[in-house]
């Protein structure tokens, strides 16, 4: 009978690329203390995963085939505060990272990170840590010692979904309607449609302003680290 102490960690993972989830799974089933239970690409087969597997630890991208990487993040987080989530994401943390936190993940780590990054991410959350990166880390501390207010709490960025906060950032980086479509696998219409609600909750009137307010937040977030 094998000893509770040697015993691996479970490890869920919850990302819409086949490609990412398999290497993931090489990786990770190659340590001493951890092993892959399951693995989901949309929000619903994770909530369905948790529930039978019941793993020790979830990875998590913020993006989904279906649903929201954010929402699934705070869903579990209420109903499972004992079970530990790092994001794994291509998304910038600078724009990311605060927002996961605040929605119960235990770290935010960057998908162009080492694999020994990673899995020391992986075992600081299951040891009960939080993880991010130096530079984010510091921001945050700066944010603290400068009496910024959290997240969401005066900011209209606040107000924004996690779709929307995508698509900001895809304008911000000089994209088309298309282009960003194309980079997030949905329509030219939906893109559109996102373009339409971001000026209503920023407050802007045309898509030049919206252009310049894009391009000077994403700006604005890239100086901060």
């Amino acid at each position: 009978m094998v000893s509770a102490a040697f015993e691996k960690h479970r490890v869920l993972i919850v990302d819409d690329h086949p490609i990412v989830r398999h290497g993931l799974i090489q990786l990770i089933d190659a340590e001493p203390d951890l092993k892959v239970c399951g693995e989901a690409q949309s929000d619903r087969e994770a909530r369905a995963a948790i529930r039978e597997l019941q793993p020790d630890v979830m990875i998590v991208d913020v993006s989904l085939a279906q649903g929201d990487g954010i929402d699934l993040v705070r869903e579990v987080s209420a109903q499972r505060p004992d079970l530990p989530m790092l994001v794994l994401s291509m998304h910038d943390e600078t724009i990311y990272a605060e927002r996961m936190l605040a929605a119960g993940a235990s770290g935010y780590i960057m998908k162009e990170a080492a694999y020994d990054q990673l899995l020391a991410a992986l075992r600081r959350v299951l040891g009960g840590g939080r993880y991010l990166s130096e530079a984010m880390e510091q921001r945050l501390n700066a944010k603290r010692e400068d009496g910024a207010p959290a997240a969401g709490a005066t900011d209209p960025i606040g107000r924004l979904s996690n779709r929307e906060l995508q698509v900001l950032s895809l304008i911000g980086r000089g994209m088309s309607s298309r282009q960003a479509a194309e980079s997030l696998n949905v329509s030219v219409k939906t893109i559109e449609s996102h373009r339409q609600s971001l000026k209503r909750k920023l407050n802007l009137a045309t898509n030049a302003q919206l252009l310049q307010y894009s391009v000077q937040w994403f700006a604005s977030r890239a100086s901060d680290v």
